[in-house]
């Protein structure tokens, strides 16, 4: 039996504008869909009627389907000759465990190509205002991810190094761990006034930015009752969220001379 193929496609941050014209192309293409949490409904709805869909999203305490499965299921699929489109959120490498389903699928021998998605660690501070990276500001970006997997004996983020590097830092799936990495960055030197914010359910229309202290984020968030999918951004870009809010009633050019000037 002649094998078919999968097509890795990242999805994007959330809203399903945000998807690549290729990975659109692929969708509407697929005969099988396998989809995970965060991939908006649209997107699902793009996928051809007859398509076979099959959901195998995950959230903290709570899978569908294991990772081993669903390596497992993209390979029987695509031996039947179906093209499998594996649609995952944001960039299929970046936190969504992609390299595991590509080793597994170039292992198997089946052709796989992969589609590269818009990530939440750049598009959620971009919808809030906040440029990663800026030349007056932040010359560095860091991504970490507050969820390692549980099967490994010691952690590989490194927090003290975190806590002393410099430009902006951005961890993703960390809200229900942000009272213990605050704290933990502070305790390793990061000042507790250094701006810091986060972001729930970047670029949909429900989303919400909490900004603060490093040294307060913790209660804000508290207060604001976030929830997930969230991530959190330190640093002094952060700054450039009060001048998104502010630029609706002033020219942004005035306002980003006035705070470089200050800076």
């Amino acid at each position: 039996m002649r094998n078919g193929m999968v097509s890795l496609v990242g999805a994007g941050p959330g809203d399903p504008e945000l998807i690549t014209v290729r990975g659109l192309a692929r969708l509407r293409s697929a005969n099988v869909l396998v989809y995970d949490r965060l991939v908006h409904p649209a997107l699902v709805a793009e996928a051809p009627d007859e398509a076979e869909r099959i959901y195998v999203g995950k959230a903290a305490g709570k899978t569908t389907l294991d990772q081993q499965t669903i390596e497992a299921l993209l390979i029987e699929r695509a031996r039947r000759g179906l093209w499998v489109v594996r649609l995952k959120g944001g960039d299929p490498f970046v936190f969504g465990r992609g390299g595991e389903e590509l080793a597994a699928l170039i292992g198997a021998g089946v052709p796989v190509e992969v589609v590269p998605g818009v990530t939440s660690a750049i598009a959620a501070p971009a919808a809030a205002g906040i440029p990663v990276t800026h030349r007056h500001f932040a010359s560095a970006v860091t991504f970490v991810t507050a969820h390692e997997d549980p099967a490994k004996i010691t952690s590989s983020v490194d927090w003290d190094w975190l806590a002393r590097a410099s430009g902006t830092l951005v961890i993703l799936m960390g809200l229900r761990q942000v009272w213990a990495i605050c704290t933990r960055l502070i305790a390793a030197g990061r000042e507790a006034d250094t701006p810091a914010a986060v972001i729930a359910s970047g670029t949909l229309p429900e989303q919400r930015v909490v900004r603060s202290s490093l040294g307060g984020l913790a209660a804000a968030v508290a207060d604001a009752r976030l929830r997930s999918p969230a991530l959190i951004v330190i640093g002094d870009v952060v700054r450039f969220a009060d001048l998104f809010d502010q630029s609706a009633s002033q020219p942004f050019s005035s306002i980003l001379a006035s705070q470089i000037a200050c800076n």
